[in-house]
């Protein structure tokens, strides 16, 4: 039996959450005379209150040696500070971590580079940073370099590489030089679709004929379906499912679709200036009624309302994203895209109608995400905000449906025969 090379027991990560009194203007007269009072009454936060955030909550398990596992859950679940105390970037308040073995990293874009320093450069202070002797890395360069595909730029400081090259060399990096334990976040998502297969199969690979352990967090459910044996869902910082991956996705996915039927008004993990704020979606048909499903090959309608916290909002893009029941992005609807950017936008509520003409989209449950900036800055962001249903339907006008299991969707097609 193969014994743990992490093992978690009751961890706990809280953060005290200051928050200022009501009001943007404090006189300096307050200030002094709330110190004074502070003196007397022993109550020394007169203007700030603040609260305790768990981040975890009694956390425990373990993970094997050459097991590949992934970590799931929605934005606030405790993922990420998770992996950062795996990485002993963060310490935990509670609860003890034990890890047998040297541990690589991949947390966020540009996680361990000097932006100073040239590519070439930076290999080498990873390396070191891994606890790799120089002879080691050299051993590894070439492999490193011909996998980022950054040999062009190695002699470039890396402050000047764009996000997708910052990563394709930081994976590079953490995957090539024999950590025993790989630990990879969300950012493999900067990467194009290329790289991202790329690293997934790197990673398989290293675990699979290297006996290395990999513990992967993404939101792309075929990702960590097609990578990982076992998985680790994560809810409000507390482990509400763990065990063999076709098992534990479900019971995630099914606790996304529960959000369609909470006013985004609720929604507390969002992300966003607040120039608009989401409220609520409606799902239509072709007649403009409300629906629970859309229908194949027939035209429908989401409808996003919205509060405007401005007097007026400029360069408002919206995006939607639609993703199938594995958490793979199918879709995206975006008024960028169309060239149809709305501005000088004053009303108090508004509401953005996308009009949807002969859905593409097979039967299914779908869930989507919103997106908004205002004048280029993220205004309201939240992910999983909702599902929508998509009934079979008559996409060719035939009579005939298509066999199951074919693709995820369908594209408007005709055959001809030339002699």
């Amino acid at each position: 039996m193969r014994p743990p090379v992490i093992l978690v027991e009751n961890l706990s990560k809280s953060y005290i959450l200051r928050h200022k009194k009501q009001g943007s203007y404090v006189a300096l007269r307050d200030v002094l005379s709330d110190k004074v009072k502070s003196v007397f009454s022993g109550n020394k936060n007169n203007l700030n209150t603040s609260e305790e955030f768990l981040a975890l909550n009694d956390v425990s398990f373990e993970v094997k040696q050459g097991e590949r596992v992934g970590v799931i859950g929605r934005n606030g679940a405790g993922k990420s500070t998770l992996l950062k105390i795996l990485s002993r970037i963060v310490t935990p308040t509670k609860g003890q971590v034990t890890i047998e073995g040297r541990v690589a990293s991949l947390l966020e874009v540009g996680t361990g580079f000097h932006p100073e320093l040239t590519g070439r450069e930076n290999i080498f202070l990873n390396g070191a940073i891994l606890g790799m002797n120089r002879s080691e890395i050299v051993r590894k360069f070439d492999e490193i370099v011909s996998f980022a595909e950054v040999d062009r730029f190695l002699d470039t400081p890396v402050k000047r590489y764009s996000s997708g090259m910052y990563v394709r060399l930081a994976f590079a990096v953490a995957a090539h030089l024999e950590p025993e334990i790989l630990i990879v976040d969300e950012v493999l998502a900067v990467g194009d679709a290329q790289f991202q297969k790329k690293c997934l199969g790197k990673m398989e690979d290293v675990s699979k004929n290297q006996g290395r352990t990999v513990l992967f967090v993404s939101h792309n459910m075929a990702a960590i379906q097609n990578l990982c044996d076992s998985c680790i869902y994560l809810h409000q910082g507390r482990i509400l499912k763990s065990g063999p991956t076709n098992e534990v996705i479900p019971e995630y996915l099914q606790s996304a679709a529960s959000n369609a039927t909470i006013r985004l008004d609720d929604r507390k993990d969002r992300t966003g200036n607040g120039s608009i704020h989401f409220t609520s979606v409606e799902v239509k048909d072709n007649q403009n009624k409300n629906v629970e499903a859309l229908q194949c090959g027939k035209d429908g309608k989401l409808c996003i309302y919205f509060d405007n916290k401005r007097e007026v909002l400029n360069n408002f893009h919206i995006a939607v994203g639609i993703d199938d029941p594995n958490g793979q992005r199918v879709t995206i609807f975006s008024n960028e895209a169309t060239g149809q950017l709305f501005s000088d936008v004053r009303q108090h509520k508004g509401v953005v109608e996308i009009h949807l003409k002969k859905i593409p989209l097979r039967q299914g449950v779908y869930s989507f995400t919103l997106y908004s900036t205002v004048n280029g800055e993220i205004a309201d962001w939240i992910q999983n905000a909702g599902t929508f249903s998509v009934e079979a339907g008559d996409f060719y006008l035939t009579g005939k449906l298509p066999p199951e299991g074919q693709g995820s969707f369908f594209v408007d097609h005709d055959f001809q025969l030339t002699q």
